[in-house]
């Protein structure tokens, strides 16, 4: 069940970092950049000393990982 709870955080997160942003990617790409975004977040919010509580501040915690990938790739990209 934690892994299906995840995944729909992640999911959310993308979709939701997607029209911070304002890119346009399909589901699969939004639930990838969520994923990668939850781990992007915990890895800024740990050195910060803010932990994630319950659902609402998991979403919080990998929705500003995911808009910080997006930033970040979407500088690469402009650079090259």
């Amino acid at each position: 069940m934690n892994i299906l709870l995840f995944l729909l955080t992640g999911l959310l997160a993308g979709f939701l970092a997607e029209k911070v942003t304002g890119s346009s990617m399909g589901l699969l790409a939004n639930l990838i950049i969520g994923v990668v975004g939850a781990f992007i977040g915990g890895f800024l919010f740990g050195p910060l000393g803010l932990a994630a509580r319950g659902l609402v501040g998991s979403l919080v915690t990998t929705t500003v990982g995911a808009i910080v990938l997006l930033l970040v790739v979407g500088f690469i990209q402009r650079k090259t």
